[in-house]
């Protein structure tokens, strides 16, 4: 299994000593389970049989971790709760390999591979059983983002006319993954025409992207003057209309499980709650900030990216953890992004197995549409 990706480095300065990086991970796991401050009282009963952990040494450990940043004291005469800095601390230096139980994996074959194959549905329907099952499985948010329409592979393509100059363009990518977009030019275009245009660039440009098509086109309009027909005008104006805004707007966002949010004690500010739930319904922001997790590490592909708390550049974003991995069918493909959102209090190492798990899942399933 792919190694995890580290964001961001503590410090040299804070890194614990051994006796800090045990009470750091007994006061993570406590905490995971219980949702509350860890107290120094419930740290000796764990070390109660091993040498040298007085209830007094115990608490020097946790004030020196506090000082370091790693956790934090939320109440006066409470005990401590992890720091984005403690989760990404213990992320980074000490979480052992993730792996999937056997038990979670037969759930998320059930809930993705098998069903989709029985029910003979397409990417679409699998991307969305993937959001399902980890949002099921996680009991937070699942996110599955498509790869942009300017970077698929062009398997099919048609425009259909439709009032107010407007035009449908549908693209049937190499994977079988299926694009609408609806575009506006300034000069209406009967069927015929568009059905012309579209059976030249089925002919001359299937298995090549939108913007590798653009730019054949233009070439071939340069080269020979004599090649600047209405055909090719069309062509380029049609392709040009269809890529605007795709750096964003283009992928197609599957979002489950948001709901599951306003369970979660650790989100007691009403108003960044709604900010996160306005995130989730924005496709454009949502897009941004996986594909912001990804790219801080763009020489990584294949493996889990984490971002954590402060980390987040959006102000929504900055109580939760988010764990993406990208997915592609082909090395020339364009990339998709697969990813959990919950708060930092989260099974860090199942999620990152599970999201990884998935992500070459979706994978495979998109290599076989891609072959059919």
């Amino acid at each position: 299994m792919p190694r995890r990706v580290s964001t961001s480095n503590t410090a040299e300065k804070n890194v614990p000593d051994a006796r800090g990086q045990a009470v750091l991970a007994a006061i993570i796991k406590e905490h995971l389970v219980t949702g509350e401050a860890v107290g120094s009282r419930v740290l000796s009963d764990r070390f109660e049989h091993a040498t040298g952990w007085s209830s007094a040494t115990i608490r020097n450990v946790m004030s020196a971790l506090e000082e370091s940043g790693l956790v934090e004291q939320p109440h006066t005469s409470a005990g401590r709760i992890p720091t984005d800095k403690g989760y990404r601390y213990y992320v980074d230096n000490m979480m052992g390999e993730a792996r999937l139980s056997e038990t979670d994996l037969k759930a998320i074959d059930d809930l993705v591979y098998a069903g989709v194959l029985d029910a003979g549905a397409g990417p679409d329907r699998l991307m969305e059983r993937a959001s399902h099952a980890l949002s099921a499985l996680s009991d937070n948010v699942g996110i599955v983002i498509s790869p942009s329409l300017a970077e698929n592979r062009l398997k099919h393509i048609e425009f259909v006319q439709l009032a107010d100059k407007r035009i449908l363009v549908v693209l049937v990518s190499s994977s079988n993954i299926i694009h609408n977009k609806i575009i506006r030019i300034d000069e209406a275009l009967a069927q015929d025409e568009l059905d012309r245009t579209a059976r030249y660039l089925n002919t001359e440009f299937s298995g090549k992207s939108l913007m590798t098509i653009r730019a054949k086109i233009l070439e071939l309009m340069g080269e020979e003057k004599a090649l600047y027909d209405r055909l090719l005008r069309n062509a380029i104006l049609l392709c040009d209309m269809s890529l605007e805004g795709e750096g964003v707007e283009s992928p197609n966002v599957y979002v489950d499980g948001a709901s599951n949010i306003l369970a979660k004690t650790d989100f007691v500010d009403i108003e960044r709650m709604r900010e996160l739930f306005r995130t989730f319904e924005e496709k454009s922001r949502l897009i941004r900030i996986l594909n912001e997790c990804i790219s801080r590490d763009p020489a990584a592909p294949g493996n889990v990216h984490i971002v954590i708390g402060r980390e987040h550049l959006a102000p929504s974003m900055q109580n939760c953890a988010l764990i993406t991995a990208p997915y592609r069918v082909r090395c020339d493909e364009g990339v998709g992004t697969i990813g959990v959102v919950g708060p930092m209090r989260i099974e860090y190492s199942r999620m990152m197995a599970m999201v990884n798990y998935m992500a070459r899942l979706i994978e495979r399933r998109l290599t076989e549409e891609a072959t059919l």
